[in-house]
């Protein structure tokens, strides 16, 4: 099936070849809109399905960003949603195979560090894995990554200091830490996000860590940013909603978009 997506995919966009692809997290899909040359509905698009979440327009944007080429999921298939583990991380190998090197992969995430505030944004330097399914589990396609792969550096280093480096220079202030994933829908409830914060999640949310997993296993380089858009159950006294996410996703669309042109600028 994915060899049959490339395919459609290539038919529609002729000789434009992405290196860069971006995953468009709740309320971050602007980026895509200022950018589109080529838009295709993930409902045309042989084995991808429509997002159903609030947020998330479920199409396949082909852009030209600072002169590198880019693809962008403008919103993500969630495991919450019910979709198999492998429909989520689906596109991920289709981007692999259209060859892109280098996913970035964002997300709106819970803030558990209590010096993060709403709209700020974080650097993902690594994650942790609490959803209880590997997107790796079962047979091995050994002409995209190995059966056993090395995790120790799923985010790229070199992209983390140079994001850290980049955010400096034009004035954002970026934080940094790990992620941990829950399957939801439901957010988190106290004690989880205590559990989490003893563990070292820094923030926690809902995706991205499979997407990361397969690219990593696909030898491509990850560079994840989390959205801060509300401080997760009990760090906060006020309670979670996810219109209260997409607020604070917009009030940090302006500077997660710099900083992502700065990013692509720049690897």
């Amino acid at each position: 099936m994915v060899n049959y997506a490339v395919e459609f995919i290539k038919e529609k966009i002729g000789n434009f070849k992405p290196e860069i692809g971006i995953i468009l997290g709740s309320g971050l899909g602007e980026l895509a809109d200022e950018y589109c040359k080529i838009a295709i509905p993930y409902s045309e698009i042989p084995g991808f399905e429509a997002s159903t979440v609030s947020g998330h327009k479920s199409r396949l944007v082909f852009a030209e960003i600072s002169g590198k080429k880019i693809v962008m999921m403008q919103g993500r298939f969630h495991f919450y949603e019910g979709h198999p583990i492998q429909k989520v991380v689906f596109p991920v190998k289709v981007m692999k195979l259209l060859g892109v090197k280098t996913l970035i992969v964002t997300n709106a995430a819970g803030g558990v560090n209590p010096k993060f505030k709403p709209a700020d944004l974080m650097i993902i330097t690594d994650h942790i894995n609490h959803m209880g399914v590997n997107p790796l589990i079962g047979p091995n396609d050994d002409n995209m990554g190995e059966r056993f792969p090395d995790m120790s550096n799923i985010y790229t280093k070199e992209y983390v200091d140079l994001a850290k480096k980049i955010s400096k220079n034009i004035g954002i202030d970026l934080q940094e830490g790990v992620y941990m994933a829950f399957t939801g829908p439901s957010y988190e409830t106290p004690a989880e996000v205590r559990m989490a914060r003893t563990l070292g999640a820094d923030a926690v949310g809902m995706s991205t860590v499979p997407e990361a997993v397969v690219a990593s296993w696909a030898k491509m380089k990850v560079i994840g940013l989390s959205c801060i858009c509300n401080s997760a159950a009990g760090v906060s006294t006020v309670g979670l909603s996810h219109a209260d996410v997409i607020k604070a996703a917009n009030d940090a669309k302006d500077k997660f978009k710099k900083l992502v042109k700065e990013i692509i600028k720049e690897i």
